[in-house]
């Protein structure tokens, strides 16, 4: 079962038609995600003070812009989670993809308006950029769901309300995972994720933030591999190269880090073993790994965001709140559990 990620409400200060920012934490991890009790703080966005118009879920016209093509299986996961929920609501899903263009998604989001759509779930490919496709939802009374990807425009003004996990808390618990894995000495590469967004910020705070404590933990390398996993794959060749004595990588998806095994397999190296792998994401091929012994742990990042968009949504159209931040809750795989929770991993 998922674990519960309890987040201070009063942590994240804007200054939108709010005071504060606040957090709906969910329990759905796993294979069928479900919103669960509302433990925000404060008050919220609501319909009554916005003035976007009553929209009835059943039969609405509902856009979806995707950020990156569905070759990264987080994406794919994600993608279906919507196709499904909307078919299930009897919605009519409009659906685009950005193919990792901002100026692409721009445009996919104002041809989904332009097409019709009276809501819109938006996954963003970067953290800023996006604010010309707020405005023209705004001007039209489209309300704006994000999810997955934090953006920096303001909630409940620009659009409703971010659905998503908390990445730092998830580079915490790759910590805690490295350290059980290594315990707690070994040289670190970090695979950053790419650029431009809070998911590669922010989970490299929180794994850095984790380790802090354990000082015979060094990080000795850190690159981007574009959350890529050729890229991956790429970068750590070129580490092992200049840092020959790792023996631990902690990659920020599960794309990067199984990269990262075939250039350790390559070498000559045995990955989960004499170096040790974490990586966030939750993956099957990622989780495979695990069970057959050549990494060490994943943090799960879930992708299925389609019953909450929904519920999100249906909610703020009856004119409930809506808290600003709505965090998804993630499991995690290790050696004691990978193989019996397989069939969790997308």
């Amino acid at each position: 079962m998922s674990r519960i990620l309890l987040i201070a409400a009063a942590a994240l200060l804007v200054t939108g038609c709010t005071a504060r920012e606040t957090e709906q934490t969910t329990t759905n991890g796993g294979p069928a995600a479900s919103a669960a009790a509302d433990q925000s703080a404060g008050p919220g966005c609501a319909r009554g003070t916005t003035g976007y118009p009553q929209v009835d879920l059943k039969g609405a016209v509902v856009g979806f812009s995707q950020s990156e093509k569905e070759a990264n299986p987080f994406r794919t996961a994600e993608t279906q989670s919507i196709r499904d929920e909307a078919a299930k609501r009897g919605a009519e899903l409009l659906y685009t993809n950005a193919q990792s263009d901002l100026n692409k998604q721009i445009s996919d989001i104002k041809s989904l308006i332009d097409r019709g759509a009276k809501l819109l779930i938006v996954a963003p490919l970067n953290s800023d950029g996006l604010q010309p496709a707020f405005d023209a939802a705004k001007a039209k009374q489209v309300p704006v769901v994000t999810i997955d990807r934090k953006v920096t425009s303001k909630p409940c003004t620009d659009y409703l309300t971010f659905i998503g996990s908390d990445f730092v808390e998830q580079g915490k618990r790759a910590a805690e995972q490295m350290i059980k894995a290594t315990g707690g000495t070994g040289k670190v590469a970090i695979l950053l994720g790419a650029s431009g967004n809070n998911v590669t910020v922010d989970r490299t705070k929180g794994f850095k933030d984790g380790i802090a404590g354990t000082p015979g933990l060094t990080v000795v390398a850190e690159q981007t591999g574009e959350f890529d996993r050729s890229k991956g794959q790429a970068v750590m060749e070129q580490l092992i190269q200049s840092n020959p004595d790792i023996t631990a990588v902690y990659a920020e998806n599960d794309e990067m880090g199984v990269g990262a095994v075939t250039a350790l397999k390559a070498a000559g190296k045995q990955p989960g073993k004499d170096v040790k792998v974490v990586s966030i994401d939750g993956t099957r091929t990622a989780v495979q790994l695990i069970a057959d012994g050549s990494y060490n742990a994943v943090i799960e990042s879930n992708p299925r965001f389609g019953p909450l968009a929904f519920d999100t949504l249906e909610k703020f159209g009856k004119g409930d709140e809506i808290p600003n931040t709505i965090v998804i809750s993630d499991d995690e795989y290790d050696s004691a559990n990978a193989a019996q929770k397989l069939a969790n991993a997308y």
